[in-house]
């Protein structure tokens, strides 16, 4: 984990709404594995001193780069877009727990929304090319398409309202894709709803499965308890434990998750 401040070396729209900014931090990117973040600390936002996580999207080692891919969602988002190329911006990271990643295994790869950005950088590192199953509420919250089929992945999209792809939620193609890859090991990012239905799946069909399971974060390192998610534990009165996701996780294999 390295404390560094980086430059900013691109900021831009990538499509409506979602952002893409690079900047130059050769040793988080000497270090990072595919579902790790970094903790950014936004210039502007001098009013509010919390740093924001971002799951790395890509890295590129030689250069000493590190890629993120984000949605504008409020205050911190927003001013993320007005950072200038050149600037001085400090990020925290490698943090957290990525991918255990099983070369001997064809990736299933099951984003929702944003969570595409996570998963790209698995996709960039990952020997074998498999398939990504990509939803989305619309055609117009798709991303990374282009950069999933450049790499050699099949990509699969289910969209709510049907303007793209199949009509519904993205685990309705589950069944389908561990048909067409007996081999699958699945990872997967995206919203906790999205997560939670996929990992009960997934569970009694055998496949390994990863979740990363993002919350809302503070410190970012595991001193706060702020971003805990309940995991099984039965030697629990209740069942369960409260694990850090920032720390523990954020990918914990689908079978330790206590669902609700």
């Amino acid at each position: 984990m390295t404390d560094q401040i980086s430059q900013v070396i691109s900021n831009g729209e990538l499509t409506a709404g979602y952002w893409r900014i690079v900047f130059r931090a050769p040793d988080i990117a000497a270090a990072a594995v595919p579902g790790q973040f970094v903790h950014v600390q936004i210039p502007g936002l001098k009013d509010r001193i919390l740093r924001r996580p971002f799951s790395i999207s890509s890295v590129d080692k030689t250069a000493g780069t590190v890629t993120v891919v984000f949605k504008v969602v409020g205050l911190g988002t927003e001013e993320l877009t007005k950072v200038p190329v050149g600037a001085d911006m400090p990020v925290l990271g490698p943090l957290g727990n990525g991918y255990a990643m099983r070369e001997d295994k064809t990736p299933i790869l099951v984003t929702g929304g944003y969570g595409s950005a996570s998963t790209l950088f698995l996709a960039e590192c990952s020997a074998k090319k498999g398939i990504v199953l990509m939803g989305a509420r619309t055609e117009q919250d798709l991303i990374l398409v282009e950069e999933y089929k450049a790499l050699g992945f099949d990509v699969r999209v289910a969209t709510n309202d049907g303007s793209c792809g199949h009509k519904g939620f993205v685990t309705e193609l589950l069944d389908q894709a561990l048909k067409d890859t007996p081999d699958g090991v699945i990872y997967a990012c995206g919203p906790k709803p999205m997560l939670y239905a996929l990992g009960k799946l997934a569970i009694p069909t055998g496949v390994e499965t990863q979740l990363s399971l993002d919350q809302h974060m503070c410190c970012g390192v595991g001193a706060c308890f702020a971003c805990v998610i309940k995991m099984n534990d039965p030697e629990s009165p209740d069942g369960f434990r409260y694990a850090r996701t920032c720390s523990e996780g954020p990918v914990f294999d689908a079978t330790e998750v206590y669902y609700e």
